[in-house]
């Protein structure tokens, strides 16, 4: 079978073991609901690792997300629903099906013959040319998807300058709004140009954002530490000094 194989049908068997009578207590009590905070905390936990381009990490981070598919196949080959190998041969069967342009005769891969395959699939006539949007993806994501969808059909601006001033008109309008209704659609909008910015640009936003989140967080730190060395106490300080230890924070950074 092969060495990769072998390690499959291994970590079958101790998944297998673990939810027998004689495993594990906490993973015979595990159902697919209960899991489902686990599988979105291992995809963030491997996204972190490839942002931080560590491979052993990374390694590990693949193996805990390929475990919760493995938990969730377990479970439901008890419940005499699908097994693994079921799970398997559907992805295969679906990726031949989806490129036909590498597996059959098609002349080459087009995004529309790609919506039309993924409709013809679930029996329906394909929607809109964006695709499907899921609601529980979330919304820089989304947004990023649908913008990526409209311009493989055509519809997108021509060159960054004028999304920059897409994201400029869309500043202004939330700048005029008053009511609040208007103040969120605008608030959106204006969220909704920066990610076609980031595309532009070659950014992830959900990515970028992250980032800058954990900048925050950082240099907090560092001015809590700062405010904490020359004896002084956070919440007695004015906003003006609490600035001024903020600069030297940002200050103490590695360029």
């Amino acid at each position: 079978m092969g060495r990769i194989g072998d390690s499959f049908e291994k970590l079958i068997a101790i998944m297998e073991k673990l939810r027998s009578p004689e495993g594990c207590e906490w993973d015979r009590r595990q159902t697919h609901e209960s899991l489902k905070p686990y599988l979105v905390e291992e995809c963030y936990e491997l996204i972190e690792a490839i942002d931080e381009k560590d491979d052993e990490e990374m390694r590990e981070e693949l193996g805990d997300l390929m475990l919760q598919v493995v938990f969730h196949a377990q479970i439901a080959k008890e419940r005499e629903a699908f097994d693994i190998g079921d799970v398997l041969d559907f992805l295969c069967e679906k990726l031949v099906r989806r490129h036909p342009h590498v597996f059959g005769n098609s002349p080459g891969y087009s995004y529309k013959q790609w919506e039309d395959i993924k409709a013809q699939e679930k029996g329906k006539e394909r929607s809109s040319r964006v695709g499907e949007v899921n609601p529980l993806v979330p919304a820089l994501s989304m947004a990023r998807r649908v913008q990526e969808n409209a311009s493989q059909v055509g519809f997108d601006w021509r060159n960054v300058e004028d999304v920059f001033e897409k994201v400029n008109e869309e500043l202004r309008e939330l700048r005029e709004a008053k009511d609040p209704r208007k103040v969120e659609e605008e608030f959106g909008d204006l969220l909704f140009s920066i990610v076609n910015l980031s595309r532009f640009l070659g950014v992830d936003p959900e990515g970028a954002l992250r980032k800058a989140t954990q900048k925050f967080v950082e240099r907090f730190k560092r001015m809590e530490e700062m405010i904490e060395k020359d004896g002084l106490v956070f919440e007695e300080l004015s906003l003006e000094e609490l600035d001024r230890y903020w600069e030297k924070a940002k200050g103490g950074e590695a360029k």
